[in-house]
């Protein structure tokens, strides 16, 4: 009997006998979180690709679909209850972790993990912009197509920290065009971890916008920017080169390295409907920029590396 066919008369075995929702799984009412809480707690050698791909389906498919992707040395199956047996012979031998897996509860001992299950990056990502989405609702509800926040609202906000940059009294622009359009799903903020390796760029990036989520990137479009402001639709690019220290040449390369990628930074904020702010550390650094680039918003943060 095929994978199928062994799932379905699985099913149809226990459906009798289905306990009542954990607590946790109540919560989790919308299924394709709930299948990635489920796919969270195995050892998968893909990262999670396959799982969150294939989430918004049915356990039983997810399972069929991407059971290939788990880690075969770090998980083991048995079948206590013997439904596996009962439901295929071949399932002994071929499909029975599969079988065992879309069990609506997993029986103690079915399921053997061996060492520390790190949830798998893909399935973390995932979760991580899920609970983000629930705390600011309004980005999650323009991506479903309802309408945004007008722009006489979004001025009138008063984010939570205001800093003062050195130098001037400035206020970050208003992002350009109606913001009472229908936006398209791929200029969504998904946060992301920030990159790891340089501690002090990052405690700049959420300190100083600051940041709506702090310890977080955002991907918008594909392009990972450095920070997403509080309160307004502000997309942040941070430096914290030590650039007063570098030589002529140097300087000069760095800024026309620096300009190009800032202008393609510019151009997806803004067509996604998001201001776009440079953040450097020094006023030397600022002027560089301004030179190779006078349209760039340039703000003066103060930074130290």
């Amino acid at each position: 009997m095929g994978l199928r066919a062994c799932i379905a008369l699985l099913l149809a075995l226990s459906a009798c006998a289905t306990p009542a929702p954990l607590p946790g799984e109540r919560m989790a009412r919308n299924t394709r979180v709930a299948n990635l809480q489920r796919a969270a707690k195995l050892p998968w050698g893909d990262d999670g690709r396959c799982v969150v791909q294939e989430a918004s389906q049915p356990w039983s498919v997810v399972v069929e679909r991407c059971f290939e992707a788990l880690d075969p040395d770090r998980i083991q199956f048995h079948d206590p209850t013997g439904r596996c047996t009962v439901a295929s012979a071949g399932a002994a031998t071929l499909g029975l972790g599969a079988c065992v897996l879309v069990a609506p509860e997993l029986v103690v001992g079915a399921v053997i993990i061996i060492g520390v299950v790190v949830v798998a990056v893909a399935i973390k990502e995932e979760l991580d912009a899920h609970e983000l989405r629930q705390l600011y609702p309004e980005e999650a509800g323009t991506a479903r197509g309802t309408q945004a926040t007008p722009v006489e609202a979004v001025a009138k906000q008063k984010p939570r920290i205001e800093p003062e940059p050195a130098g001037k009294d400035w206020q970050p622009p208003l992002p350009p065009g109606p913001l009472d359009r229908t936006r398209h799903a791929r200029c969504e903020p998904i946060p992301v971890p920030h990159r790891g390796g340089d501690d002090a760029h990052n405690a700049c990036a959420d300190r100083f916008p600051p940041n709506r989520y702090p310890k977080m990137d955002v991907l918008v479009d594909g392009l990972r920017f450095d920070a997403l402001q509080v309160g307004v639709r502000v997309l942040w690019e941070i430096k914290t080169d030590q650039f007063d220290t570098y030589s002529d040449f140097l300087q000069r390369q760095v800024v026309k390295d620096q300009a190009v990628k800032m202008r393609e930074e510019r151009g997806i904020a803004a067509a996604c409907g998001y201001g776009f702010v440079v953040g450097v550390s020094t006023q030397a650094h600022k002027e560089a920029l301004e030179a190779e680039e006078r349209t760039l918003d340039i703000v003066v943060t103060g930074c130290e590396r």
